[in-house]
């Protein structure tokens, strides 16, 4: 099956102009000097319909960049582009027929008016008809769940039904693909399930597909099967978003509570981080040893109440990654 994005060797460099005090005035304005910046580096990528994607990065990494060319806003200093089988800058318009957009900072809705009267407005920009605009909010008010605030004043939604809100209008056409930029930037842990359990089933039960860029480790735990990393323009990775922990921290953390006082407890093939006398913290290099000869190891050893192993999470797992400036061995 084709992708339906497709990105081979793509690259985008900006030019701008900078003062160099030593060339005086005249230089300066009729001959100035220009610095190139390479934003996207010859990335290659693609993504097959009703795939979950993460694509994210450090700020100033090039993700918002290739997004803006993805969509049709920029045009690339070289390589090819294929969204839905349509050339994005050539064919801007008939793409956005195919894709939409969901930014978590900025708004989209008519601040003033319910977000049903915004609805109505896209699906006519969309060319849709009055049967087709009243179905597709019937849906979208249901799988969203806005059936209580739809017809109040967006100003007056919390942070958390205005996303939702927002959401839904950029899918009143009903697109291939959304891309999602910082969705739940903002909002509270109750909010961020909501809107994950709402973009998930929209995934999985209706095979959007979502483009999505986050800060946020939790929103790609929940959301992606697969993940990128793009960094200094270039990819770092990209594969299942499981492999970042088994491909690159392979250390276990085990904490154990013991039934007794004990004093620098020692077992092999497992390093002590802290005790306090009644509870250990140990990690284990899982690629070196067993960690189930190392449990087995404690429990022979000493008399334990409770124990825990914990992988190391994924927030430090990506931020290590964003410190690196070669791509990692795979």
């Amino acid at each position: 099956m084709d992708p339906i994005i497709s990105a081979h060797n793509l690259s985008k460099q900006f030019q701008f102009a900078v003062k160099n005090p030593a060339h005086g005035f005249v230089r300066n304005l009729f001959n100035p000097e220009r610095k190139t910046i390479t934003a996207v580096d010859g990335i290659s990528f693609s993504v097959h319909r009703a795939e979950s994607l993460a694509f994210i990065g450090p700020n100033g990494a090039g993700k918002s960049t290739c997004i803006k060319m993805l969509t049709g806003i920029l045009y690339p200093t070289s390589g090819s582009i294929s969204v839905s089988g349509l050339n994005p800058q050539k064919d801007r318009r008939a793409l956005s027929y195919h894709i939409g957009t969901v930014f978590g900072q900025r708004s989209q809705l008519m601040f003033n008016l319910p977000a049903r009267d915004s609805f109505e407005l896209f699906g006519k920009i969309y060319g849709l008809s009055n049967t087709e605009i009243a179905q597709r909010q019937k849906e979208l008010i249901e799988l969203f769940d806005l059936g209580e605030f739809a017809n109040q004043p967006v100003r007056k939604l919390s942070l958390g039904q205005r996303m939702r809100c927002e959401i839904a209008a950029s899918l009143i056409h009903n697109p291939e693909i959304i891309f999602l930029d910082e969705p739940t930037i903002g909002l509270d842990v109750v909010a961020k399930q909501n809107l994950r359990d709402v973009l998930s089933r929209l995934n999985k039960e209706h095979g959007t597909t979502l483009f999505l860029t986050s800060h946020d480790p939790g929103d790609i735990e929940a959301l992606c099967e697969r993940t990128i990393i793009i960094n200094h323009g270039t990819i770092m990775f990209d594969a299942p978003t499981d492999d970042l922990q088994k491909k690159f921290f392979t250390n276990k953390e085990i904490r154990v509570e013991f039934k007794e006082k004990t004093t620098n407890p020692h077992i092999a093939n497992a390093t002590l981080v802290e005790c306090d006398g009644r509870i250990a913290h140990f990690v284990v290099d899982t690629h070196r040893h067993s960690l189930n000869n190392v449990l087995k190891d404690i429990l022979f050893a000493y008399e334990v109440n409770d124990m825990d192993v914990e992988n190391i999470s994924l927030e430090e797992i990506i931020s290590t990654m964003y410190k690196q400036k070669k791509e990692p061995e795979l």
